[in-house]
């Protein structure tokens, strides 16, 4: 199985991150903006705005005199000690800031040795997550998580997964048809926010937007009830802009 290599802006927004903190780490006593900018020959707007998702993020933060340093979540993820839990907690403070900034519950999903996993989540009594009443394992024809990490196998792999784990009927809009829902796949702009309008669920609605780390598929998803579905296509955005953070710290 292979992943589908089509670079989306939050990748880029990534890339640059990178670039930007690997600039700061190694000018340990502090470095200033219009030095970040010559050395990582990032545009001064497009550098403003990385510092500020930097710096919210906790990866950098800006001393007295206005010059950048290495952030304690920076400091946390690059001890060898305790990677995983810092990475983990970052993620999981960042899900909360989105499940808040949307107004519905949000997801992180990973596919993993051929399988959908949501691996966090973030949802609250005003925003509850949806009731998986089928194995997310076996429904990603028909959820916008699945579907979002199955744009991101080449064809062989989405045909491998629809024939372990055949398209079933679960509400009268889902998709059993391998070969409309594979030309469906191969569709999908990979910057467009892939939608579930009641195929998993009758009275839910779903978004998600991919997040490719390294060679594993990801993604960032939300949910929302039926009566808030006039938000999907604003909240979805909101997701889609809101990748890069997520990004940042799977590639850490």
């Amino acid at each position: 199985m292979a992943l589908r290599h089509e670079p989306t802006a939050s990748y880029h927004s990534v890339q640059d991150a990178l670039r930007v903190l690997e600039t700061v780490g190694r000018r340990g006593t502090g470095i200033n903006e219009t030095e970040l900018a010559r050395e990582t020959g990032i545009a001064t707007e497009r550098l403003t705005t990385l510092l500020h998702m930097l710096r919210r993020e906790a990866y950098v933060e800006q001393i007295t005199d206005g010059a950048y340093v290495t952030g304690a979540a920076f400091a946390r993820l690059g001890s060898a000690d305790g990677h995983r839990q810092a990475q983990r907690d970052t993620l999981q403070r960042t899900l909360n800031r989105l499940r808040d900034r949307v107004g519905a519950a949000v997801y992180l999903s990973r596919y993993v040795d051929g399988e959908v996993r949501v691996t966090q989540y973030a949802d609250s009594p005003a925003t509850p997550k949806v009731n998986e009443w089928v194995d997310f394992r076996y429904s990603a024809h028909a959820t916008a998580v699945g579907k979002s990490l199955l744009t991101q196998l080449d064809h062989e792999g989405r045909r491998d997964h629809l024939a372990r784990h055949r398209p079933a009927r679960l509400t009268s809009r889902t998709i059993t048809s391998d070969r409309l829902l594979l030309s469906k796949l191969a569709a999908q702009p990979p910057t467009a926010p892939v939608l579930d309008l009641q195929e998993y669920a009758v009275g839910t609605v779903c978004a998600a937007v991919p997040l490719t780390a390294g060679s594993t598929a990801g993604c960032l998803a939300l949910s929302l009830p039926l009566e808030h579905a006039h938000r999907l296509r604003r909240a979805a955005d909101t997701l889609n802009r809101s990748a890069a953070p997520m990004l940042l710290s799977l590639a850490i």
